[in-house]
C-alpha cells in the first residue's frame, strides 16, 4: 500500500515587524548609547565628522548650483493640477478644495524647496493649519533646514533644540518629510545627491587651488636680485624690498652695485589643470542629471537626444516622489478632516517630451468612428489631464 504524503503543518502569518532599527539589535548602527534617535549612516557625514553643513557647502559650486537648478526647474515648470479620487460629488470637491489651497500657499515655490530633499536625502515642511468655518485649510507649508532635525526609531521626525540636541518629538499630521536615494528602508535620512558630490566638488576646487599657483608661478616671471658680498643687512632688506615693488611698481631703485634680473619659468609637455576642471564638472553633471550633453556642448543629435531623454526620466522620477508622498500626508489629512467620505485627491505633474499629438488624435477619431470607445486612463495617459468624462457628469 502506497503511503499517504502528510501536508506541510500551516504556518499562520506573523503581522508584526522583526528587523527593525530602533531596538538596539541592527548591526549597521552605532547607536552611541542614545536609543532614542538613528544618527545618519551616509558615510562621508560620518568620516568627515560634520553635519549638514558640509553639504550646504557643496552647493556653492558652479556646476552643482547650475546643475541642480535645471533638474529642480524641469520639475517646477511643468503642468500641474489635482485630479479627484473618485467620480462622486465629495471626491471631486475635496479635489477642488486641494487645488485652491495649493494655489493659495503657492504650489511651485513649495515644490522647488522640497526638491532639495533630493540633494541631502530628505526633506521636512511644515504644515500651518487654519480653520474657515467648519473647514480645515492648509495657510502655509514651510520647508525647513535639515539639519534642525533627527528620527526616532520608527523613523518620524525630531525638532533638534539647544535644551534637545538629540531632538524632541513633535505632533503627528503637522510635518510633512520624505527621504529619497537611500538602498533601504532603514534610514529616514536617505542618501542624497550631495553624497555622491563631495568628492568631485572637493578635488575640484583643489585643482582650481593648484591652478592659480601654476598660472602665477607661469605666467609673470619671479624676480631675482643679487648683492655683494659685503652687503649689510640694511642693504639686503632694500633690495627685498625692491624686488617686492616690482610686482606692483612699474619703476624700482636698487643700490649701487646691486644686480636685478627676471626668471622666465619653463616647462614642457602640456598643462592638464583644465581638463581636470573638465572631468570634475563633467562627474557632477553626472551625478545631478544622469548624462551631460544637456550642460555641455558635443555629442551629435542623437545622443543629445538620448541623454535629453534620461534627463526627463530622472524629472519625472522627482516629481513622482513629491507628488506621492504629498498625496499619501498632507492631502490625506486634509481630506480626511474636511471630506471623510471622500476619495483622497491627487496631485500631478505631467513631465514628458513634447510629440505631435495629431497621429495619434487621427487613429483615434478612427476608432471612435469603428465603435471603440477610449477608457478615462487612457485620455489622460495620452493627452494629459483635465478632461472630464460623461461618468464624472452622471454622477452630480
Amino acid at each position: 500500500m502506497a503511503k499517504v504524503k502528510s501536508r506541510a503543518k500551516a504556518v499562520n502569518p506573523l503581522f508584526r515587524e522583526v528587523a527593525v532599527s530602533g531596538d538596539g539589535r541592527d548591526i549597521t548602527r552605532d547607536f552611541g548609547g542614545l536609543m532614542n534617535a538613528l544618527l545618519p549612516q551616509d558615510s562621508v557625514l560620518r568620516d568627515r565628522g560634520g553635519d549638514y553643513t558640509l553639504y550646504e557647502d557643496v552647493l556653492r559650486d558652479d556646476q552643482v548650483a547650475s546643475t541642480f537648478q535645471q533638474r529642480r526647474m524641469a520639475v517646477t515648470s511643468a503642468e500641474w493640477g489635482v485630479r479627484p479620487g473618485g467620480p462622486d460629488r465629495e471626491s471631486r470637491m475635496a479635489a477642488d478644495f486641494l487645488l485652491g489651497a495649493l494655489n493659495r500657499i503657492g504650489w511651485d515655490n513649495v515644490t522647488d524647496k522640497m526638491l532639495y530633499g533630493i540633494f541631502y536625502g530628505f526633506a521636512v515642511a511644515e504644515c500651518l493649519w487654519g480653520r474657515d468655518g467648519r473647514f480645515v485649510t492648509l495657510e502655509a507649508l514651510r520647508v525647513r533646514k535639515q539639519r534642525r532635525f533627527t528620527f526616532d526609531p520608527l523613523g518620524r521626525p525630531m525638532l533638534v533644540t539647544p535644551g534637545e540636541p538629540n531632538g524632541l518629538a513633535l505632533p503627528g499630521r503637522k510635518f510633512w518629510h520624505f527621504h529619497a536615494g537611500a538602498d533601504n528602508d532603514d534610514d529616514p535620512y536617505g542618501l542624497g545627491l550631495a553624497h555622491w558630490l563631495y568628492w568631485p566638488v572637493f578635488f575640484k576646487r583643489n585643482g582650481l587651488k593648484l591652478w592659480l599657483i601654476f598660472m602665477d608661478k607661469f605666467g609673470m616671471p619671479t624676480a631675482m636680485g643679487s648683492y655683494p658680498a659685503n652687503a649689510t643687512d640694511e642693504e639686503k632688506r632694500r633690495l627685498l624690498a625692491a624686488l617686492r615693488a616690482i610686482q606692483t611698481d612699474s619703476g624700482i631703485i636698487v643700490p649701487e652695485g646691486m644686480k636685478v634680473e627676471l626668471i622666465e619659468s619653463s616647462r614642457g609637455g602640456q598643462v592638464s589643470y583644465e581638463s581636470f576642471i573638465d572631468r570634475m564638472n563633467a562627474a557632477i553633471a553626472k551625478v545631478t542629471l544622469s548624462q551631460t550633453l544637456t550642460t555641455d556642448a558635443g555629442g551629435g543629435q542623437y545622443r543629445a537626444d538620448v541623454h535629453k531623454h534620461v534627463r526627463n526620466e530622472v524629472v519625472k522620477a522627482d516629481a513622482d516622489l513629491i507628488s506621492d508622498s504629498f498625496n499619501r500626508s498632507v492631502g490625506a489629512w486634509l481630506t480626511a478632516w474636511n471630506f471623510p467620505t471622500a476619495h483622497p485627491p491627487k496631485v500631478w505633474r505631467r513631465v514628458s517630451e513634447d510629440q505631435d499629438q495629431r497621429p495619434i488624435a487621427e487613429r483615434d477619431r478612427m476608432l471612435f468612428g469603428m465603435g471603440l470607445r477610449p477608457s478615462a486612463a487612457y485620455i489622460r495617459a495620452t493627452y494629459g489631464e483635465g478632461w472630464t468624462f460623461p461618468e464624472d457628469r452622471e454622477a452630480d
